[in-house]
Formats: structure tokens, sequence, C-alpha cells
């Protein structure tokens, strides 16, 4: 029964995107709390919460970053360009419609590892051209450039990568693996690590994530950021301002032209340096499920998979994190997802309350998600769904 009521569903969900306004190129479509289904006091008194829990300190960002990973991580440095923060900012987002925002939100700021969902977002584009033909079949299939060549990193599929399971092993951008947040207290161990199965176990690890972003781009032949750019943010009607940066090592010769790889955070510098107005256009392609007017950017089915919980970590997907049980933010509903950034960087998409939420430099998101669900005053039936 359930096999046939899902892609109903879909479909509805859909059509239901389809009849949603969509922001034009240089305006948004604005609601009043009261028609979107808020209390105006409480989602008020939930902006000036998350405002209040704002980290904005330090803001000389290249400093934060040595200051943060050089303790613990060896020979880190920053190799990527980064930008210092300056302020706040947000917007909250209910059937397509602005219902409150704060702060500039077309500042560029640096992103960190809400990339990584972008990121995955350019996978299912390769899916859909042909590209890949399965998310199960070894990289080194695509891939013949060394990386995956010895025993261990051939076993290595496009489905691991995306959910963080591969245990690839190697040196990427003078970079070793095991030099991203290292595990255990002796350092004289960490380039011995214990060795995984491909699958079997979760380790978030920028390395990693750089390594499916160069795949990637050898599948592609063209820079991703061009991918992302005439893909994506252009038919949405992203700003013009974002930069999807790598670093400045990770420039590669890929049929006779000169093209750098980006980095799928902003761990070691670079990623993706982007406003919370290009942000939000982003998480309501989310929320409709790949649809934007009468365009289908991303095939639906893919919204289903990405959001399947990985069994070596029940809260995460294709780099996206999962509210598997609702433990991550217990009032929210458990298919809620988001994208997480160093810093306090989100995007949080609700399909049930028909809601996004974008939060810059704002780390306490369940406090705030919560105050958020919290001012609605109707209450949909999947809010409990477990």
């Amino acid at each position: 029964m359930m096999i046939r009521i899902l892609p109903v569903l879909a479909l509805l969900l859909a059509s239901a995107a389809t009849a949603q306004p969509v922001p034009e190129r240089f305006d948004w479509p604005t609601a009043t709390p009261e028609a979107a289904g808020f209390d105006p006091e409480r989602l008020a008194e939930a902006v000036a919460l998350a405002r209040s829990e704002a980290v904005l300190e330090p803001t000389a960002m290249h400093q934060h970053l040595l200051d943060t990973y050089t303790p613990r991580e060896p020979n880190y440095r920053v190799l990527g360009p980064t930008r210092d923060r300056v302020g706040d900012s947000g917007m909250i987002l209910s059937g397509g419609r602005v219902v409150a925002q704060w702060g500039d939100i077309h500042r560029v700021d640096m992103t960190f590892s809400v990339v990584k969902s972008y990121l995955a977002t350019l996978v299912a584009l390769a899916l859909q051209d042909g590209l890949i033909e399965s998310l199960d079949d070894p990289v080194q299939r695509y891939v013949h450039t060394g990386e995956f060549d010895n025993e261990h990193n051939s076993k290595i599929s496009w489905r691991h990568l995306l959910h963080q399971t591969s245990d690839w092993s190697g040196t990427l951008w003078e970079v070793h693996d095991w030099a991203d947040r290292p595990v255990g207290d002796d350092p004289a161990q960490w380039p011995n690590r214990e060795m995984h199965e491909p699958g079997s176990f979760f380790k978030y690890n920028d390395v990693r994530v750089n390594l499916l972003a160069y795949s990637l781009m050898q599948v592609f032949r063209q820079p991703l950021p061009v991918v992302l750019r005439t893909r994506i943010m252009d038919p949405i009607g992203a700003s013009s301002t974002w930069r999807w940066h790598g670093y400045r090592n990770s420039w590669i010769e890929l049929d006779g032209l000169r093209m750098q790889s980006v980095s799928g955070g902003g761990h070691f510098g670079g990623g993706l340096f982007i406003s919370t107005a290009d942000h939000a256009r982003f998480g309501l392609l989310m929320l409709q499920r790949g649809v934007w007017g009468e365009q289908r950017l991303i095939e639906d089915d893919w919204f289903d998979a990405m959001r399947t919980p990985t069994p070596a970590r029940p809260d995460y997907g294709y780099l996206w994190w999962l509210n598997t049980n609702r433990e991550a933010i217990p009032g929210a509903p458990a298919s809620a997802y988001w994208a997480a950034g160093f810093g306090g960087n989100f995007i949080y998409i609700d399909e049930c309350n028909d809601l996004v939420v974008v939060l810059r430099w704002i780390p306490d998101q369940r406090q705030v998600i919560e105050a958020i669900l919290d001012a609605r005053t109707t209450i949909n039936e999947c809010q409990d769904a477990a």
C-alpha cells in the first residue's frame, strides 16, 4: 500500500511547490506573520532570541581558523581565502514568502560546511545527466587519476563519499586524510589509524569531501561553480555575488584548461561565500523538491534518497543533517533536515511546516528553530510524526 501512495504524495508535493510564488531576481514576496500562520509577538521574540544568540567574535576569520585548528591538527594551515564576519542575519520563509528577516541579508559571508549540501545537489545533477550511472558504482570507474587505485580506496562508491563513510586513505591538496580532525590522543598513532571497510564507519572529514568535489569535476569536465551557476543559481534568480573557492594549491589542468577544484567547506579556508538571501533561494528550491516556478531542476526522487539515513550515522544523509527520531531538534518534525556550517551557519528545511530558515553566525539552531515553531498558531498533523 505504501509503495503505491508515496509517488502520489510526491506528485502532490511537487504540484503544491509549483503553485507557490517564487521570488523575482531582485525581489521577494512577503507575508505578515498573521497571514503566514504565526503569532506576531511570539515570532518577534523568536527573532530577538536568534539575534541574542549570535556569536560575532572574533571577527578575523583567518586567525580564528588558525587558533581553532592549529593546536590539534598537525601542519594545519589556511589554504583558501577567508572573509571576516561582521554581523548576524537571518530569514524565515513560509509559503515561499518572507515572514521575517534581520541583519544584512545581502552581505556575502563564508558559509563553511553548508556548501557540502550544495555539493550533494551537483551529484544529483550528474545522475540526472547520466554522467554517473549509479551511486553504488565505485568512483574508480569514473576517476582515473590515481586517488582510488589501491585495494582499499578502489571499493569506495559515490554513496560512501556522500555519506562520509568512505574512509578514503591518502593525501589531497597536501593534506593527509588522518590530519583532518584526528582521532585519539596519541599523535604518533594518527598516521597509522585503524582502517574501516567503506560504508561501515562515519567520519566527518573535509579532505574526503574535497575528494568528492574533485571527482565530480572529473565527471562534469568543467569547474563546479560553473555547473552550480548555470543549472541551479541562475534559474532560481540568485545574485551574482556568490563565489565558490578552492585552495591556492588545488588548481589542475583538465582537457587543456586550467581549473580550480573547489573545497567542500571552509575548514582550510575557501568554500562557498554567499549571502543569506541566496541561501534562502537554495533552501526554497529544496523545500519545493527541485521545482522552481514551471521548471523542474532536480528530480523528485532525489529528495527522499538524500534523506535516507546512513546506518553508520542515523542523523546523516547525503551531506545533509537529519532530525531522525526528532533527536537533534525535538520540537521539529522528524522529516526536517538542514545544512550546517562552522560558526552557526544553517539552512533549515521543513516540508511539514512549509518553512525555510536561514541563520548566520547563530550556533544554537535548536533553540531558535523551536522558538519559531512555537510561534505558529496552527500545528500540522505531521509535526509530531516520529
